[in-house]
C-alpha cells in the first residue's frame, strides 16, 4: 500500500482562509432627527412662553414681526457700551418704568429710601422724584451739596438713564420757608436753590455716562409747582425730578 506524503511545511493542517468584509459606513440620521426633535421643543417652549406674557410684550414680539426694520428703530441703538436700549415712547413707557424698578430694587439702600422716590407718567414723559425729608435724605439741608445717599441713587439712576436714547429734564423744586434774613436782590434764596440741585444732579448723570446732548433742560421752579399743595412746607415739596421725555415728543 502506498505512503502518503505530506508537505513537510504544513504542519498537517489546513489552510486558514482570512475573508475581508467591507466596512460598514457610519449613519447620521440620528443627528437630523435629534435636531429636529430639539427645534419642535424650543418652539413648544416658546410658545408657552408667550402664553404667559404680559400683553406688553406680545405687542412687541408682534410688532418685530410684522416689521422688524421699523420696530428696531422705535427701539433706538443706544450707545456702544450701554447695553440693551430702550427707547421711552407713549406706547412702552410702562415698560420702562418698570425696568427702572426693578434695577432699583437690587440696590441694597433701596429700602430704606423706596418712599421718598416717586415714579409717574405724564404728558410730558417718564418722571422719576426723589422727595427730600426733614433732614435732608439726598441733599445735604440748605445746600446743593448731595448726600452719600443722594449721589449714591443719582449715579445708579444713570446707569439705567444713559442705556435710553431719549431726553431728559433734570428739575430742582423747594417748599415755601425762606433763607433766613434772605434779601431777594443780594442772596441765596430757594430759586438759586432750586436751579443749583437741578444742575448738581445734571453734573453727576453727565458724571456717570449720560450723553451732555441728551439734557433737553435745567429747570428752578423754588416753590411754585409743590407736592403738597395743601402744605407749602412739607419737606416732599423740596425734591429733584428727573424726566425721561417721550421720544416722540422730542422728534
Amino acid at each position: 500500500m502506498p505512503r502518503l506524503n505530506v508537505p513537510p511545511d504544513s504542519g498537517g493542517a489546513a489552510p486558514l482562509i482570512r475573508r475581508r468584509y467591507p466596512e460598514k459606513r457610519k449613519n447620521g440620521a440620528w443627528k437630523v432627527a435629534y435636531a429636529d426633535f430639539v427645534t419642535a421643543l424650543m418652539s413648544l417652549f416658546i410658545v408657552l412662553w408667550l402664553m404667559s406674557a404680559s400683553a406688553g410684550v406680545k405687542k412687541s414680539v408682534q410688532g418685530y414681526f410684522k416689521d422688524p426694520k421699523a420696530y428696531s428703530r422705535r427701539l433706538g441703538a443706544g450707545r456702544a457700551d450701554s447695553g440693551e436700549s430702550l427707547r421711552v415712547d407713549h406706547q412702552n413707557v410702562h415698560d420702562a418704568l418698570k425696568r427702572v424698578e426693578e434695577a432699583l430694587r437690587r440696590v441694597p439702600e433701596f429700602r430704606t429710601i423706596q418712599q421718598n422716590v416717586l415714579f409717574t407718567v405724564t404728558g410730558e414723559g417718564l418722571r422719576i422724584d426723589l422727595l427730600e425729608t426733614e433732614k435732608g435724605m439726598f441733599f445735604m439741608t440748605g445746600s446743593s451739596v448731595p448726600t452719600p445717599a443722594g449721589e449714591h441713587l443719582v449715579n445708579f439712576l444713570a446707569s439705567e438713564l444713559r442705556k435710553m436714547p431719549n431726553e431728559f429734564v433734570i428739575e430742582g423744586h423747594t417748599d415755601a420757608q425762606p433763607f433766613r434774613n434772605a434779601v431777594p436782590s443780594t442772596l441765596y434764596g430757594n430759586w438759586e436753590l432750586a436751579a443749583d440741585r437741578a444742575n448738581s444732579a445734571r453734573r453727576l448723570l453727565q458724571g456717570n455716562g449720560v450723553d451732555p446732548k441728551q439734557i433737553a433742560e435745567v429747570r428752578g421752579f423754588a416753590d411754585r409747582r409743590p407736592l403738597n399743595s395743601a402744605n407749602l412746607n412739607d419737606p416732599r415739596n423740596r425734591r429733584v425730578s428727573l424726566v425721561v421725555k417721550f421720544a416722540d415728543l422730542g422728534e
